[in-house]
């Protein structure tokens, strides 16, 4: 039968930053023999079509600026 799940003001706290300013992703708390060891945060970030493009558009716009002619020998 597995343990019960004690947590502490510790951990608590730990879980909550955790998730506190996460706006997309997951919070994951890994527990071994009914006590946590673990916690593990994933966070995404999320784009719309048009900053994709946009950001895109100006990415190749600075690529194309910042490339230099190499000179001939």
């Amino acid at each position: 039968m597995a343990k019960p799940l004690e947590i502490d003001e510790h951990w608590a706290d730990r879980i909550v930053q955790s998730v506190n300013g996460l706006e997309y992703g997951t919070v994951q708390i890994v527990v071994h023999d009914g006590r946590i060891v673990q916690i593990e945060r994933t966070e995404r970030k999320r784009f719309d079509a048009a900053s994709n493009s946009a950001a895109a558009t100006a990415g190749n716009t600075a690529k194309r600026t910042k490339e230099k002619p190499q000179p001939q020998a």
